[in-house]
């Protein structure tokens, strides 16, 4: 099965951090691959919320990227799964408050079906990508949007 997660340390409060993360809306500005998004059903950080993105995909051509939030615990961990596009993984973001900020941990799982189990190693390669993005979500939350 297809694993990746990565952790950063960002200077913010563990709220701050969930809140930013949770409202979907924000994705374009540190996932570099997110071309548009937008709330499509539910509300905004709330179980049950859904959001249709615009992804980046292979050959430069664009994919739906959407999901659904399956979990919510505020300030502590958001859980989400793709519903719509060629992938489906499972997702979460897990923080803890330290003296010098939030450590936030992002992992992705797939469990490939059919075809995509011929993928695995690229699926692995695209995940992880999309995980060391917390870099640049640690930026962007350090140097205050």
């Amino acid at each position: 099965m297809p694993h990746a997660d990565h952790e950063v340390l960002i200077q913010r409060s563990p709220a701050d951090v969930f809140d930013f993360l949770a409202n979907g809306l924000n994705n374009p500005l540190w996932r570099t691959g997110v071309s548009h998004v937008r709330l499509a059903s539910g509300t905004a950080g709330v179980v049950g919320a859904v959001y249709s993105q615009k992804m980046a995909g292979p050959g430069g051509r664009t994919i739906d990227g959407d999901y659904r939030i399956t979990e919510s615990e505020p300030g502590v961990r958001l859980r989400f799964e793709v519903v719509a596009g060629p992938a489906r993984p499972t997702g979460s973001f897990t923080l803890s408050g330290h003296d010098a900020g939030t450590s936030v941990a992002f992992s992705l799982d797939l469990e490939p079906k059919g075809f995509m189990k011929l993928m695995g190693p690229m699926i692995t390669k695209t995940m992880k990508s999309e995980v060391a993005q917390l870099d640049n979500l640690k930026r962007v939350l350090e140097e205050g949007r």
